[in-house]
């Protein structure tokens, strides 16, 4: 029996407080994983988390202090001509 599986299973924050998630569709076939593909999006400080994985909601809200945002939102304006 042929069966999809889709997890989130790679987590990573980076230095500037991003947060780069990695989702893999499986395939299975009687069990055994017959096929892999990726899928990777990147969160940015302050960004909804709707829809999220309960593992990347709560990393982002240890790490998306209201400083965090604050300072990634400052750092947005300045870039702005």
């Amino acid at each position: 029996m042929l069966e999809k599986q889709i997890v989130i299973d790679q987590i990573e924050v980076l230095e500037s407080n991003y947060i780069q998630v990695r989702q893999a569709t499986k395939i299975m076939e009687d069990g055994k994983e017959i096929g892999k593909t990726y899928h990777r999006h990147v969160l940015s400080p302050g960004d909804s988390l709707e829809g999220q994985d309960e593992k990347v909601q709560r990393i982002a809200r240890v790490i998306w202090t209201p400083e965090v945002v604050a300072a990634y939102k400052t750092m947005l304006a300045a870039q702005r001509p």
